[in-house]
């Protein structure tokens, strides 16, 4: 993987929480997160609420703004 740290997560459940957590480590708003991502601050709202429902291209994008690598055990 890359220089980025890796999360690791074991329930679909977690990523929404640690998407937000990031975000927030980052010192981001979801408006800055949406700006970058080329969305409006509720599609980010949705992405940290239900991710299940976003792209998996989204969620790489989102990783690559937040700085962070995320799998899945």
């Amino acid at each position: 993987m890359g220089n980025n740290p890796v999360h690791i997560i074991r329930a679909p459940q977690q990523l929404g929480p640690l998407l937000r957590a990031l975000r927030k480590q980052a010192g981001l708003t979801q408006a800055d997160v949406a700006g970058q991502l080329g969305v409006t601050r509720q599609a980010v709202t949705e992405l940290e609420n239900r991710p299940e429902s976003a792209t998996f291209e989204r969620l790489l994008k989102l990783s690559a703004v937040l700085g962070a690598e995320i799998a899945l055990q």
